[in-house]
Order: structure tokens, then C-alpha cells, then sequence
């Protein structure tokens, strides 16, 4: 789960990239990456080992 993770928020760190020099969709992306960082936080905050 935890490589799924960091597996999302490095397509989302690419997206923001490509968003953020497009300019099109750069909301979006923005809310997206913010959504990802939060997530990867609360992950490493619990704390919780793979199996």
C-alpha cells in the first residue's frame, strides 16, 4: 500500500509539473498534489508497516 502511495504522488508531483506550465487545468492539479501530500503525512504519521 505504501509504494501505491508514493506510486500516486509522484504521477501527481508529474501532473502538477505539467499542469503547472500548461496552466489549463493548474487548479485542479494544485488541489490534487495538496490532496496527495496530505495523504503520504497522515500515512507516515500512523505509522503503519507493510505486511
Amino acid at each position: 500500500m505504501r509504494s501505491l502511495l508514493y506510486l500516486i504522488a509522484v504521477i501527481m508531483v508529474i501532473g502538477w509539473l505539467i499542469g503547472f506550465i500548461g496552466y489549463s487545468l493548474g487548479g485542479l492539479i494544485h488541489a490534487l498534489l495538496v490532496i496527495a501530500v496530505i495523504a503520504i503525512l497522515l500515512d507516515l504519521i500512523q505509522g503503519k508497516r507493510p505486511v
